[in-house]
């Protein structure tokens, strides 16, 4: 017996196939961003010490992964049907991203007094690194769409442009 299949997408019908295949970034880009959030208020009420802003890093990456995979699985029901353990797992690969979206900026947190940076250079490193992978994964993921490489730049300049918000917060609230 097969487990629940994919809800239809906007465009599709319920029982008809794909009119053609999808590429799916989404996870790895808000996981990115998500991150730079992070990086970026963490400093608010006090320094972190570096092991501590990693593990933040990775810890808000895990929640929200959860709270992702939850929201899936209540959000997006067969009429008549409750989660399956098996539709958990499927959902919980999927949202992965989410997670591992938080480990290049913790890894940059974690290396940064190798490169001689004290706690504030060490918090601009982890965010141009949460940056650079957000702007990164949109345009691999417009690329792998078949979108023209002026779609994939005017997309990877749309996340730089959040990004940049991002680091705009950071630089307001003076760390």
């Amino acid at each position: 017996m097969s487990g629940p299949e994919e809800p239809p997408r906007d465009g599709e019908r319920e029982g008809a196939p794909a009119a053609r295949a999808y590429t799916d970034y989404a996870g790895a880009v808000y996981g990115s961003m998500l991150a730079a959030s992070v990086v970026a208020t963490a400093g608010t009420v006090g320094d972190y010490p570096r092991v501590q802003l990693a593990v933040l890093l990775v810890v808000t990456g895990v929640v929200f992964w959860a709270a992702h995979v939850y929201a899936r699985l209540a959000g997006e029901r067969r009429v008549g049907k409750g989660p399956s353990w098996r539709e958990a797992r499927r959902i919980g690969r999927h949202e992965r991203p989410i997670i591992e979206a938080a480990l290049p900026p913790a890894a940059a947190v974690l290396i940064s007094p190798l490169l001689g940076l004290g706690l504030t250079g060490t918090s601009w490193l982890a965010l141009g690194v949460a940056v650079a992978q957000q702007v990164g994964w949109a345009f691999v993921g417009a690329v792998r769409a078949g979108a023209s490489r002026r779609q994939a730049a005017i997309e990877g300049l749309a996340n730089l442009v959040l990004g940049l918000i991002i680091v705009a917060a950071k630089a307001a609230l003076g760390h």
